[in-house]
């Protein structure tokens, strides 16, 4: 059955009647999709994003976007099996499925878990510490963060039709962003499917993600410098895109991810028979042959150290003759199909350029037996393994990538030579190092990293936990400089950043304070008559204050506190040589001393709302404390974070020790649990 991929325009599914576009199966040939745009209002759903999708989203606070994205990510779980059958029409093994559809997933899910984790319960985000400017503390900077009220543009390629999608619209939506999502048409079933998925969970609000499978139209010329474009792709698309009279005029923010020219380095120290020899080479041929190497993260260039280029020709080469190519769906396959017939005769062409300067020593670029199909069908070819023994005298090793189960193998004579070689690629997403020499490490990394979004250094210590070399992950940045595209995605709340303006406030501690819902040195404080650990989560407000009494600390005190802790430092213990430091008046009490006698003082004792004290941030020691010094502390309500719904929530408590002449002693985040 032949289906008819839809749009999803302005909170409706769309069909275009005229211009349909066939997608093959990368397997059998067959038609098995058609889609097209033609008749959608692009500008319509630009504005549709930003009039409906943009306020609903903005109306959520980030926990809010975050647990939706928990949802929407637990759905496509539930249906995971529906997207495994429509993926293997794109020539994807199971295992090449599962990074895309639970990898998918699985970014959605890291991407909810650090939004609740990282972020306030709230809509603006904090950038930094609060930057005193005026002598009084009643003039202050801060730098926040805020949702852009703009759309952003999501074109993305044909290798990973499910996680290329998710991994731009985590942090999209985490943001307050609506998305418009342009998947490559081939593979746009897949994509679609997954939009039906996330849209049938009635999770999203209107407006927050519409769908295009196909053309877009004059989509970019009605951009704004609120919008963003984050593209996947090659470079020569997205130069074109970078430099619409649009893009250019309205400073529209592009990220970029595009060619990427990766390498893979086998340490010196890493000879034939060490295990990290033994892990370079596997690690080259699952990178070559997982989704046939049509990952932007591949491995395309393999150096080595020249006295050891033959005995891993030879251990890849072994490797490589156990690939089984063909049908996905036929038992025994560990390499399918490349995703289409026109992307097989680029693989070739592109094949047959680095051939002219680099030595095929492993299959062949015309002809493969794929296993299940009939001779000459589908978009299959066998693993390329290429040798260019003069790499310095090379170029297309280089300066090509064949997106597709293509490597060259070339040797380098010191690190240094390494190092150059691998820089040549001038710019890639990831470069990987096997070596068990820390040294050798941190000299690959102070002299690759400038040209390198990503370095995965894998030995035996490491190697079982290990994503390898090719796994973007939602935490770290996936992008690279130069060639790459000089962008970035994911790497956790980086990424969400992209999607927001960060902005410089003045203001006073007052005016600020009530923006961020953050309380802030020199904002108002307000104190009741209850005690405020007598108050549930929902009671307390930002700023509620308790002024505490005070206590004295004596030598008494000191002495007992390092006997009984075992801490008998000498500036605790020592009155001459406590006075002969620099730092100290004579003998001072001990820091966790004073925390305790702090937490006594502004404690309540009897169980109630508080359900728990889980830690102290920002801790400092502001100024000694000798014996007969007498300390109070002031607690307030800096910042609250629902943690579970109708259960408990965070509280962060700023708390400041002073002393009788009302001197900052100590300060700290006191962190609790508290009942909702």
């Amino acid at each position: 059955m032949v289906l008819t991929v839809q749009n999803y325009a302005r909170d409706q599914w769309f069909q275009s009647g005229e211009g349909m576009q066939d997608i093959h199966s990368a397997v059998s040939g067959a038609v098995v999709a058609r889609t097209g745009t033609q008749g959608l209002d692009f500008a319509g759903m630009l504005a549709h994003a930003r009039n409906v999708g943009g306020p609903n989203l903005r109306r959520l606070s980030f926990h809010d976007r975050a647990r939706l994205l928990k949802g929407l990510a637990s759905a496509i779980m539930e249906h995971k099996e529906e997207l495994y059958a429509l993926s293997a029409a794109t020539g994807a093994t199971r295992n090449d499925s599962w990074i895309d559809i639970e990898g998918g997933a699985g970014t959605l899910y890291t991407m909810s878990s650090k939004g609740r984790r990282e972020l306030p319960d709230g809509h603006v985000l904090m950038d930094g510490d609060v930057e005193p400017i005026g002598k009084r503390g009643s003039f202050i900077g801060q730098h926040v963060y805020t949702s852009l009220p703009g759309a952003a543009v999501h074109i993305n390629a044909f290798n990973f039709p499910v996680w290329g999608m998710l991994e731009k619209l985590g942090p999209t939506l985490l943001a307050g962003v609506p998305a418009i999502v342009k998947p490559a048409t081939q593979g746009a079933q897949v994509t679609q499917a997954c939009v039906r998925i996330m849209l049938d969970t009635g999770l999203l609000p209107d407006g927050a993600l519409q769908l295009i499978a196909g053309d877009v139209g004059d989509l970019l010329d009605h951009l704004t410098c609120q919008d963003v474009v984050s593209f996947t792709g090659s470079a020569a698309t997205a130069a074109k895109l970078k430099n619409h009279p649009v893009v250019l005029r309205e400073a529209v923010r592009f990220v970029a991810e595009q060619d990427s020219l990766n390498a893979s380095i086998l340490g010196p120290d890493a000879v034939e028979g060490s295990e990290e020899f033994d892990l370079f080479v596997k690690e080259v041929v699952r990178e070559m042959t997982t989704k046939a190497g049509q990952k932007c993260t591949a491995i395309r260039r393999a150096l080595v150290p020249a006295a050891q280029i033959d005995a891993v020709q030879e251990a890849i080469t072994a490797r490589l003759t156990k690939v089984v190519v063909g049908d996905p769906a036929v038992e025994g396959v560990t390499m399918g199909a490349l995703a289409s017939l026109r992307q097989l005769q680029d693989v070739r062409a592109k094949a047959r350029l680095l051939a002219t300067e680099a030595r095929l020593v492993s299959g062949t670029i015309d002809a493969v037996e794929a296993c299940g199909v009939a001779a000459g069908q589908g978009a299959f070819i066998a693993p390329l393994l290429f040798r260019a023994d003069d790499p310095w005298q090379a170029s297309a090793v280089h300066d090509i990538e064949a997106f597709g189960p293509v490597a060259t193998l070339m040797p380098y004579s010191d690190v240094e030579d390494a190092i150059a070689l691998a820089n040549r690629g001038k710019g890639s997403l990831a470069l990987s190092v096997f070596t068990h020499d820390p040294a050798l490490a941190r000299a690959f990394v102070l002299g690759a990293a400038a040209y390198h979004g990503r370095i995965v250094l894998i030995d035996r210590d490491c190697a079982r936990e290990s994503t390898g070399h090719g796994s973007p992950l939602p935490m770290l940045i996936h992008g690279g400089p130069g060639r790459a595209g000089g962008g970035e995605e994911m790497g956790g709340i980086r990424g969400v950043k992209h999607y927001m303006q960060r902005s410089a406030l003045q203001g006073s501690p007052r005016t600020l304070s009530a923006i961020t819902g953050t309380w802030l040195p020199g904002a108002p404080q307000t104190q009741g008559e209850r005690h405020p650990f007598r108050l549930r989560y929902g009671e307390l407000d930002i700023g509620r204050t308790q002024w505490t009494g005070s206590r004295t600390i004596t030598l008494e005190d000191i002495e007992h506190f390092a006997h009984f802790t075992g801490d008998t430092f000498y500036a605790h213990m020592d009155e001459e040589a406590a006075a002969a430091n620099p730092f100290f008046p004579g003998r001072v009490a001990h820091g966790y001393l004073i925390l305790s006698f702090a937490a006594g003082l502004f404690v309540d004792a009897a169980p109630g709302p508080v359900l728990a004290n889980f830690g102290l941030e920002s801790l400092r020691f502001v100024k000694p404390v000798p014996p007969e010094t007498t300390i109070s502390v002031t607690l307030t309500v800096k910042a609250k974070a629902l943690r579970k719904p109708d259960e408990y929530g965070e509280v962060t408590w700023a708390v400041r020790v002073t002393d009788q002449t009302g001197d900052l002693v100590a300060t700290y985040d006191l962190l609790t649990m508290n009942a909702v």
